[in-house]
């Protein structure tokens, strides 16, 4: 493989039509054949992409042939959003009567399907702690399928040992299924650990720029062709533009990273000790519990911190309210620093015993760092947590 940079820029070399540097967006929902053998064939292709753009575009080709390459996997798809990534794949590869493992602290999307939608089609979820690998272990089952993990884990900044629980659920006869959002293929690459499938809500980091909505799943061929079976009728479908900006974004995305990552560290460092501030959830921190593990199987600790105030919710709102480059929005991953306060944004996710069960406080602040200049971020914070600080 050729360096991240290189890769994020000629990862789809060979698929655009014609000379154009930049590709061309294919605003077609059909396309033609010259004969009824030529139909057939575009009719039938495994993921193609000149029959029919719920099957396939040119443009759905090119953004699922990048991240594939980011990520060391064989083929992707792309997909209309992150959770119609994950959906999707439940629906390939469940059937009534399956287990499935799923952490406690993800995404409240995630556990809303696992805990919520999934049962309703006699597929049992069995919640556990990520941080312990044996609690994998004793929740895999003879008919456990999948066991869903994310890394890190989306607000609490809490990580899987990717080795040891892919490990423990092959041995099982089940599939791994990573989201990689938080961490981006530039900071883990969790196919070298054995994953089957990686996905992510490409809304975020991949995208980067906050003006695209969609999905992406990689992983082996079989497996891919299987999720994209079962997209053709869920209808998922990412457009044309949609994938071209998500393609447009991604050119950038190792360089982006990079200041991600710088500014996550410097804010994280400067928010620890502060006296409004209980405690900071960054896995670059040697305070972080699991620090070891994040040295370990990252390369870079990612653009997201968590930050529990001292004085609770009040601690938080008076947090958000006092920023200036922070602005108050869900989502993570943007050139923008986004700030959002989990328990509310959740609140319609999932129900009260869920949200408890998350570990999730009232006082807990999720920061997604954008690419501003890391002193007049890490400014902007320290001023507004001195006035959260007057709450204590």
């Amino acid at each position: 493989m050729t360096g991240f940079g290189t890769t994020a820029v000629h990862g789809d070399d060979g698929l655009t039509p014609g000379t154009a540097v930049s590709p061309p967006i294919v605003q077609s929902a059909t396309f033609s054949a010259e004969s009824d053998e030529d139909f057939t064939a575009i009719a039938t292709e495994t993921r193609g992409s000149a029959f029919y753009t719920r099957y396939g575009n040119p443009n759905h080709k090119q953004v699922a042939a990048v991240v594939a390459e980011l990520e060391g996997a064989e083929t992707g798809l792309v997909t209309a959003s992150g959770m119609g990534a994950i959906s999707t794949i439940a629906l390939a590869l469940l059937s009534a009567g399956d287990h499935v493992v799923v952490q406690r602290s993800t995404y409240g999307g995630t556990t809303s399907l696992a805990t919520g939608l999934l049962p309703r089609f006699g597929v049992s979820c069995t919640q556990v702690d990520q941080t312990d690998p044996g609690a994998f272990e004793r929740a895999l089952r003879p008919r456990t399928r999948l066991v869903l993990v994310e890394t890190p884990s989306n607000p609490l900044l809490e990580l899987t040992d990717l080795t040891a629980v892919v490990e423990l659920a092959h041995a099982a006869g089940a599939l791994v299924v990573v989201d990689n959002t938080f961490a981006t293929p530039v900071n883990q690459r969790p196919m070298r650990a054995g994953a089957d499938l990686v996905w992510h809500s490409g809304t975020k980091f991949l995208g980067g720029h906050s003006d695209v909505s969609a999905g992406v799943v990689v992983g082996s061929a079989e497996l891919v062709e299987r999720v994209w079976q079962t997209s053709i009728v869920t209808g998922s479908t990412l457009g044309p533009v949609d994938a071209w900006l998500l393609l447009r974004g991604i050119r950038t995305l190792p360089l982006r990273v990079e200041r991600h990552n710088a500014n996550a560290l410097a804010l994280a460092r400067a928010l620890e000790g502060h006296p409004a501030v209980a405690r900071v959830r960054y896995p670059g921190l040697p305070s972080h519990p699991q620090h070891a593990l994040a040295r370990r199987q990252m390369t870079g600790f990612g653009g997201v911190l968590s930050v529990d105030l001292a004085a609770g919710r009040a601690g938080a709102a008076a947090l958000l309210a006092g920023l200036t480059l922070g602005k108050r929005a869900a989502s993570l991953g943007s050139v923008s620093t986004l700030v959002v306060h989990p328990r509310s944004m959740w609140a319609g996710i999932v129900d009260a015993e869920q949200l408890a069960a998350t570990g999730i406080g009232d006082g807990l602040v999720r920061v997604s760092t954008g690419i501003e200049d890391t002193a007049d971020l890490v400014d902007d914070f320290l001023t507004a947590l001195d006035k959260a600080a007057d709450l204590g």
